[in-house]
Formats: C-alpha cells, structure tokens, sequence
C-alpha cells in the first residue's frame, strides 16, 4: 500500500510541477505585475498567456487520448498485417 502513495505523491507534484501549471503561474505573475504597475502589456501578456495555458490543457487532455487510442489500433492492424505476410512466405516458399 505505501508504494502506492508513494506513486499517487509523485503524480500530485508532477502535476504541480507540470509545464502547463508554470506556464499558468507565469501568466498569473505578469497579470498581477501589470494591474500593480499599471502597464497594459503586461495584463495583455497574462491574460493571453493564462488563456493559452487553460486552452492547452483542454486540447492536450481530449487530443492525447484519442490519439494513444488511434496508435494502438494502427499497431494492432499493423501486427496482423505482418503475421499474414510471414503467413503468405511461409505458405509460398512450402510450395514448388
């Protein structure tokens, strides 16, 4: 049981530590830079950056499940195209 929390820690920091969460807090920083300073391309910044980091992690969590889907039925019909190839050698070179 303890090897599994130990796993379930480790994806809870990996999750914290994520590139889409640091590109969040950047985001974050530069809007709350630029509402203290005032500097509108700051806030255009953050808030352009905090958009992006929430429409990233939509789009990678929908897309990269489908797509590891997809892979693993082109390998499954890739395997079965192979084992009918060897299948066809084997039956060929059998006969005269």
């Amino acid at each position: 049981m303890d090897s599994n929390k130990g796993k379930q820690e480790i994806s809870v920091l990996g999750r914290l530590f994520s590139m889409e969460a640091l590109i969040l807090v950047m985001g974050i920083a530069s809007l709350v830079s630029g509402l203290v300073s005032g500097n509108t391309m700051q806030i255009f910044w953050g808030v352009s950056i905090i958009c992006g980091a929430v429409a990233l992690h939509f789009v990678r969590k929908k897309d990269w499940k489908k797509h590891w889907e997809e892979e693993e039925q082109l390998r499954d019909m890739r395997q079965l195209k192979e084992k009918e190839r060897k299948e066809r050698e084997r039956n060929d070179t059998g006969k005269p």
